[in-house]
């Protein structure tokens, strides 16, 4: 089935060259702008009244839209190994068959070869990133960034599973419609079975569309106000965060980096903590995020302030304490999705008990650097934030995330330039 769509015409033989496939591109093109294809006829409109199943977010542009675009209700991630027979050439001409199929779907338009482009036409904000591991790199002959690879261990927290590490190309699929993602997904996975095998694949969420008002931020499933300080895409603390500058391997500018960390969070350990010890060991008010030393969700946090008793407002140990940066260049940009999974057959909770629950945060950050921004404040974490009583990092990898590319180009052209 995904090797030739109705009307006969390979996918591959038109993304992947051949005087063959440039005659049948032309005829398929040109009966899709005719609307001779399935899916291709006029759609009935939809009723935009608070709705944006119509909503796109524009594919091409000079960074992946996946960055600089406010993240969807619903994420997918997937995580691809090479296979040995991917070489320079073939791993090109994967991400080029990846990012033809990521243009037309995230603009609502079916795939070549799409057999239910009826699922693309709702696109809802959705959209692909592609990260690069450290082998796919090396199978380009680029140069690597210096950071590209396994973060350093952390002893004190992490207890990580191959199942849900690592990976040498990595795709991040957001949006605010499950069956768009899920659509894109196994459609990549399809354009995957020659060049890579599928390594792990993970899913999260947000509240819904439309449950909370734009721009607020999110809450974890601890119920917490989760990345308040995060910079907002296209202000200048985000730039300076996130784009890989001219100390960077060339291909990569324009560019950023991918930690994803899978946090496994023992809800039942925290029922048994009251309000204000939860609130004492993030640092903020469980009702609306702001600084327990006062103010709103966005003011700054006072490390030095003290109560009556002449101790500090904000416990040293505190999320928010460990994890604070002075000059948001150093910092990194966040974006989290919770998981609810369900419960493994033995599993058992922190205390031994039989699991009731599987669920956790999917962290992933965005930062020019890994070992310039991220590894140092996870190390300020390891060594002591209050919040490790309930959590455990199962799951780790890094990518580097190259450029967006122009229309008719592919992620990852700058490789091979």
């Amino acid at each position: 089935m995904g090797a030739t769509d109705r009307t006969g015409v390979s996918r591959r033989r038109l993304l992947l060259g051949g005087a063959a496939a440039g005659a049948g591109a032309a005829v398929t093109l040109g009966a899709e702008r005719a609307g001779l294809l399935p899916g291709s006829a006029t759609e009935p409109a939809a009723d935009t009244a608070g709705i944006n199943g119509e909503r796109i977010v524009p594919f091409h542009g000079a960074h992946q839209a996946g960055v600089t675009s406010a993240p969807g209700a619903y994420a997918t991630y997937l995580a691809f190994d090479l296979l040995d027979s991917t070489d320079r050439e073939r791993l090109r001409a994967w991400l080029r068959l990846l990012s033809d199929d990521a243009a037309r779907i995230t603009q609502g338009r079916g795939a070549l070869a799409d057999l239910e482009p009826e699922l693309a036409v709702r696109p809802a904000g959705l959209t692909a990133t592609f990260g690069l591991g450290r082998e796919a790199v090396r199978r380009t002959g680029a140069e690597e960034p210096a950071w590209l690879g396994p973060l350093p261990a952390f002893p004190q927290i992490d207890a990580l599973e191959d199942r849900w590490s690592d990976g040498d190309l990595v795709v991040l699929l957001h949006g605010d419609d499950p069956t768009a993602i899920s659509h894109l997904a196994r459609m990549l996975v399809r354009d995957s079975r020659a060049f890579a095998t599928l390594r792990w694949r993970q899913s999260g969420f947000r509240r819904a569309y439309g449950s909370d008002a734009a721009g607020t931020t999110m809450r974890n499933l601890f119920g917490q106000v989760d990345g308040s300080t995060t910079p907002k895409p296209g202000s200048a603390d985000f730039d300076a965060a996130v784009w890989a500058g001219d100390d960077s391997p060339a291909w990569l500018r324009g560019g950023t980096s991918l930690v994803l960390r899978r946090i496994a969070m023992d809800l039942e350990g925290w029922d048994e903590v009251g309000r204000e010890g939860r609130e004492h060991s993030v640092g903020r008010r469980l009702s609306d995020g702001a600084p327990l030393t006062g103010g709103t969700e966005r003011d700054d946090v006072d490390l030095e302030a003290t109560d009556a008793s002449g101790f500090t407002v904000i416990n040293p140990a505190a999320h928010v304490a460990r994890s604070r940066v002075s000059d948001p260049a150093q910092g990194i940009v966040r974006i989290g999705f919770s998981y609810d999974d369900p419960v493994e057959e033995g599993a058992l909770d922190a205390a031994g008990r039989p699991a009731v629950s599987n669920v956790g945060l999917l962290f992933g950050s965005w930062q020019r650097d890994v070992d310039a921004q991220y590894v140092p404040m996870q190390r300020r974490l390891a060594e002591a934030d209050l919040l490790n009583t309930w959590t455990t990092p199962i799951g780790s990898g890094v990518w580097a995330i190259p450029p967006g590319c122009d229309e008719g180009g592919f992620v990852g052209e700058t490789l091979f330039a």
